[in-house]
């Protein structure tokens, strides 16, 4: 009796139980943007244009995800350079940004593009750029961590450890028109690669020799030698991207023409 007492009431009890109502917790804060960055990234991100001269400008696409509820109507959300603290200057690296920008109905995630300017000063001192998010009517910005942003901003080539086992007097200029003239980014350090990495080698060497004649030989490269005064001087530059130029300079003493390095050296 005992055993079947203890068995009708602990049925009843499950019964009582499983009738009452469950709360269920929801999200009933407001809607919130923050950017979806790495752990990597969300220090700084480093963009360089250091092995493209022909690319003007390019976009940098920061992902912007939704902290809340969908929507089944497009919102908008705002985003701001903080100019303090930004070495950056806006119609030079970067367009300014636009008021605000979408998040289209029922979207979780979107993108914040930022459009970035392939200069010359980029050749010799990186700069960068604090984006943050900024509340709008529609999202706002509750995690103050979380709405910042940090590019870094470069053009600016460094001696590779290979360079000096096949080519010599490095300088950024030389190794522009190395990435230039070969489309290699890197040579192997091994002997048995010698007569590949030599060819290369000699590839810029015949370019450095005569810059007018390899612009001459290859017009699907679309590179100009434009003169500055009276054939004394030219600029070197891509027809896509006359903001980032190399200066040839003539040498009086012996009539040749030699691209001058960052440091006003010739390059040989």
């Amino acid at each position: 009796m005992k055993y079947t007492t203890f068995l009708i009431m602990s049925l009843g009890m499950s019964m009582f139980f499983s009738c009452k109502k469950v709360s269920v917790l929801t999200y009933d804060r407001p809607a919130n943007i923050y950017f979806d960055l790495t752990a990597a990234d969300r220090d700084s991100m480093v963009y360089t244009f250091a092995y493209d001269m022909t690319k003007a400008t390019d976009t940098i696409f920061l992902p912007v995800k939704l902290m809340g509820y969908r929507d089944e109507k497009s919102r908008s959300f705002q985003a701001y350079i903080e100019t303090d603290s930004s070495t950056a200057q806006a119609d030079i690296h970067y367009d300014k940004l636009k008021p605000d920008y979408p998040l289209t109905e029922g979207a979780g995630q979107t993108f914040l593009p930022v459009i970035i300017h392939n200069v010359k000063d980029l050749e010799t001192h990186a700069v960068s750029l604090i984006i943050k998010l900024k509340a709008s009517t529609d999202l706002g910005t509750e995690n103050k961590n979380l709405i910042r942003a940090r590019i870094i901003l470069s053009a600016q080539l460094e001696q590779p450890q290979w360079w000096s086992m096949w080519l010599d007097n490095y300088s950024r200029v030389k190794h522009q028109l190395f990435l230039l003239v070969t489309e290699q980014r890197t040579l192997s350090m091994q002997g048995i690669d010698a007569p590949k990495n030599l060819y290369f080698a000699n590839l810029l060497l015949m370019m450095l020799n005569d810059p007018f004649k390899w612009v001459q030989d290859h017009p699907e490269k679309d590179y100009k030698l434009e003169s500055t005064d009276d054939g004394q001087t030219y600029v070197f530059y891509h027809v896509d991207n006359p903001n980032r130029t190399l200066l040839l300079r003539k040498n009086t003493g012996s009539g040749k023409y030699f691209f001058i390095d960052e440091t006003g050296k010739e390059v040989r």
